[in-house]
């Protein structure tokens, strides 16, 4: 369907990046977050003074919540509430998750690395494969069959006396 508007891999990238940054933009004021995460506007001044949340500020500093701000609260909330985990608890809870998914982020760096390498190496064998058959090649040109005249024995060199006693030579 080339030729549609909107159709293209690029454009539908460029769509998520922008949801994703629409995601991530500070749009609620503190009353409406927190009636969002349905918590108390005090609450949420808690978590920003432990951590848990970090809004942005408008240019006057007047505290920005995202909709990823209102998820991550409705998810502090459950934590809390459901699980019975107090403060300290979400926030490791939260630190977990955070190197859980550098770590996943390295394992996949890691994994192109490999598959990287792992085509060089077939590459690397195969252009080896090429160059030991032209040096095969090359060889059977000039190799020929050693063929004993019969009746004949082979004497090493260094057994050969010389000159020879009957001075004739080979």
């Amino acid at each position: 369907m080339k030729g549609r508007p909107g159709s293209s891999r690029q454009e539908l990238a460029e769509r998520s990046n922008a949801a994703e940054g629409e995601h991530r933009r500070g749009v609620f004021m503190i009353s409406v977050a927190a009636e969002l995460a349905q918590m108390h506007p005090q609450t949420l001044r808690t978590y920003e003074a432990r951590g848990l949340i970090k809004p942005q500020r408008s240019p006057k500093g007047t505290r920005l919540y995202s909709r990823a701000d209102v998820e991550l609260l409705r998810r502090i909330q459950r934590m809390t509430v459901e699980l019975g985990l107090n403060l300290a608890g979400v926030e490791r809870v939260l630190e977990l998750e955070a190197e859980i998914e550098r770590l996943q982020g390295t394992v996949r760096e890691l994994e192109a690395r490999v598959a990287l390498l792992e085509e060089r190496e077939r590459l690397a064998e195969e252009r080896f494969a090429v160059a030991v058959e032209e040096v095969r090649r090359s060889f059977r040109a000039e190799l020929v069959r050693y063929r004993r005249p019969a009746g004949k024995t082979l004497v090493r060199a260094r057994d050969l006396l010389w000159p020879p006693p009957n001075g004739k030579g080979f």
